[in-house]
C-alpha cells in the first residue's frame, strides 16, 4: 500500500508577500499607464496589487503632487502680493467659500487664518446663496476656491458680491475661467494632472489650493509679527496651549511655598516652614528683601544624611544651601522651564520677579498633573538618547514612574520627634 502524499501548504496570495521596494523611480509605473493597469486588473476579475505595485503607485503620488508644488512655487508672482497685502488691509473679516473638496480645504485655510492672527470664517456657498450672504461686510474680504473656475455654487455668488463691493482673491486653475475674470485677485494654479489613476478625483489640485492658503496665511502672519504669545492666546486648550503657556499659569503662588532665611537652622525650618497645601520637596532660601539667595532641596538633605553630617541639622540653612540657583523669571514660556528641568534634571525651579525676589515655584510634578511631557523632554535631552537611533530613543515615562522623593516632609516628623 503506497503512502498519500503529504498535504501542500494552502497557497497564499502573492499580494500578501512582502516585497523589497525598487531601488529607484527608474522602475516605477507611469502615471499614464494606470488606467490601462486598472482596466487588465478588471479583465482579470481582480484589483489586487503587489506590494511592490502599491508602494510604486504611491510613491508616484507623492511626486506628482510635490513636482506640482515646485511649479506651483515657480508659479507664484505679484498677485500673491496683492492679495497678502489686501489680507493685512482687511478691517474686518476674510470670508473663504468653496464647493465639494475646494471646500474642505477652505475650511482648512479659513481656519490657519484665524489661528495666525487674521480673523477668518467659512461660508458654504449654497447656504450664503440662499441668505448667508448677509454675513458678508463691505470692508470683508472674499476668498473663493475653485479648480474649474465654472462651479455653479461659487460663480453664482459673483454678482452679489459685485454689488457689496468686496475685494474678491480667487485661487483657480484659470485666469481666463468664469471666476478668474470676475476677481478682483487672481491666484492661478496653472495646468495640473491629478495624482488619481483615472485623473478625476481632486489631489493634486486641492494640495495646490492648500499650499496657496497656507502661503497666503503665513506670509500675511509673518507681515503682522506674530509672535508665540499671539499664537498662545489663540490656542489655550490642549498639549500645544500647555506648551505655549507661562510659567506663571504654572508655578505654585508664594503662599504655598516653602520659604526661609539664612540664619535660621535646617531643624527650624524643616519643624516650621512646612506648608499643607501641597507637598515640595525645595525650600526658597531668601535675604531680608524677599530676595532669593539660594535653594535647599531634598537632595540636599539627603547628602547631609548620607555623609553622616547630623550636626549640620542644628547649623543655619545659610551653609548647606545651594547658593545662586538655577531661576526663570516671571512671565517666561513654560517650555523654556521644561527645557531647564530637564536639561539640569532638577525637580523644582524658583520663579523670580525682576527685582529677583520670589514670587512663586514651579514644581515637576504639578506640571506632571497638567499633562505637560515632562518625561519626553527628559528623555530627550540625555546624552544617551542624543546618540541614540531615533528607534532606539527612550520614550516618556509614564507620569507614575518619574520618581519623586521627598525627604523633606519626612524629616519635618524627625525633626519634630528629636527636637
Amino acid at each position: 500500500m503506497s503512502m498519500p502524499a503529504p498535504l501542500s501548504p494552502d497557497p497564499v496570495p502573492a499580494r500578501l508577500h512582502p516585497v523589497d521596494p525598487p531601488a529607484s523611480h527608474d522602475d516605477a509605473t507611469d502615471p499614464a499607464d494606470w488606467a490601462a493597469v486598472a482596466a487588465a486588473a478588471a479583465r482579470d476579475g481582480s484589483t489586487a496589487l503587489d506590494m511592490t505595485s502599491q508602494l510604486r503607485y504611491a510613491r508616484d503620488i507623492v511626486r506628482i503632487e510635490g513636482q506640482a508644488l515646485l511649479n506651483l512655487s515657480r508659479r507664484l508672482n505679484g498677485n500673491l502680493c496683492l492679495a497678502v497685502t489686501a489680507l493685512f488691509d482687511c478691517r474686518s473679516s476674510v470670508i473663504v467659500t468653496g464647493m465639494g473638496k475646494a471646500g474642505l480645504i477652505g475650511q482648512k485655510i479659513a481656519a490657519t487664518l484665524a489661528s495666525t492672527g487674521t480673523r477668518s470664517h467659512f461660508l458654504h456657498p449654497a447656504e450664503a446663496f440662499h441668505g448667508d450672504l448677509g454675513r458678508i461686510h463691505r470692508d470683508d474680504v472674499v476668498l473663493l476656491l475653485s479648480q474649474s473656475g465654472e462651479t455653479d455654487e461659487v460663480t453664482q455668488l459673483l454678482p452679489s458680491l459685485a454689488q457689496l463691493g468686496v475685494t474678491t482673491i480667487a485661487i483657480t486653475g484659470k485666469a481666463t475661467s468664469t471666476l478668474g475674470h470676475a476677481a478682483s485677485i487672481v491666484l492661478e494654479l496653472g495646468p495640473l494632472q491629478e495624482a488619481c489613476a483615472l485623473g478625476l478625483a481632486p489631489s493634486t489640485s486641492t494640495t495646490a489650493m492648500l499650499a496657496v492658503g497656507d502661503a497666503l496665511a503665513l506670509v500675511t502672519s509673518r507681515m503682522r509679527n506674530f509672535q508665540p504669545a499671539d499664537f498662545a492666546r489663540f490656542h489655550p486648550g490642549g498639549s500645544l496651549g500647555r506648551q505655549l503657556s507661562r510659567v506663571d499659569d504654572f508655578m505654585r503662588p508664594l503662599d504655598e511655598c516653602r520659604v526661609a532665611e539664612e540664619n535660621q537652622t535646617v531643624r527650624e525650618v524643616l519643624q516650621r516652614r512646612r506648608v499643607a497645601a501641597r507637598r515640595s520637596g525645595a525650600i526658597m532660601i531668601t535675604d531680608a528683601g524677599g530676595r532669593l539667595t539660594g535653594f535647599f532641596t531634598d537632595s540636599d538633605l539627603a547628602r547631609l544624611f548620607e555623609s553622616r553630617r547630623n550636626e549640620a541639622l542644628d547649623g543655619p540653612i545659610g551653609e548647606v544651601m545651594t547658593a545662586d540657583p538655577v531661576t526663570v523669571p516671571v512671565g517666561a514660556m513654560i517650555s523654556d522651564a521644561l527645557d531647564i528641568l530637564a536639561e539640569r534634571k532638577i525637580s523644582e525651579l524658583p520663579v523670580l520677579d525682576p527685582d529677583g525676589k520670589t514670587v512663586g515655584l514651579v514644581d515637576i510634578t504639578d506640571l506632571l498633573a497638567r499633562g505637560l511631557d515632562v518625561g519626553e523632554r527628559r528623555a530627550a535631552s540625555s546624552p544617551a538618547a542624543a546618540a541614540a537611533p531615533e528607534a532606539d530613543r527612550p520614550t516618556a515615562a509614564p507620569r507614575s514612574s518619574v520618581p519623586r522623593p521627598n525627604f523633606l516632609d519626612e524629616m519635618h516628623g524627625r525633626a519634630a520627634e528629636n527636637a
